[in-house]
């Protein structure tokens, strides 16, 4: 058996409440959820990170973030607006290492927040700008 905690509910190994699930993947409820609502999207084929997915994947599980986005502000819980949100590594914050997205329903005065360096909202040089670009686009090809 998976020692991914992910993995062990795919395989029917560990308990989870599904809100959603097809071959490719599961949404289920977060056991330690940010707000009421707060789901995850995870594909059955073990990828730890975002980079790891096969083709087609990643589009599906956005495609029932959307879906799952778009029923939490129909289901009567507590919904002004959503938060999708991946973590991809543990730089990043990821802590189950199996790529999986988010959804999370938000309120006015939930508490969640992200903290920026104290830098962010500067605006940087466009050569360093065009410097990035061009890296990205050499990794890209």
């Amino acid at each position: 058996m998976s020692t991914c905690v992910f993995c062990q509910i795919v395989e029917g190994a560990a308990p989870a409440s599904v809100v959603y699930a097809d071959a490719t993947l599961i949404a289920i409820m977060d056991i330690q959820p940010i707000n009421p609502g707060h789901a995850l999207v995870i594909p059955r084929h073990h990828a730890g990170l975002l980079s790891e997915l096969v083709p087609g994947e990643g589009v599906a599980c956005f495609a029932v973030a959307e879906n799952i986005a778009k029923a939490l502000r129909e289901s009567g819980l507590r919904c002004e607006g959503v938060n999708l949100f991946v973590a991809d590594g543990e730089a990043a914050f990821q802590d189950v290492p199996h790529f999986h997205i988010h959804v999370i329903p938000r309120f006015v005065g939930d508490g969640f927040s992200l903290t920026f360096p104290p830098t962010y909202g500067e605006p940087v040089e466009r050569t360093e700008l065009d410097d990035s670009a061009a890296r990205i686009r050499t990794a890209l090809s």
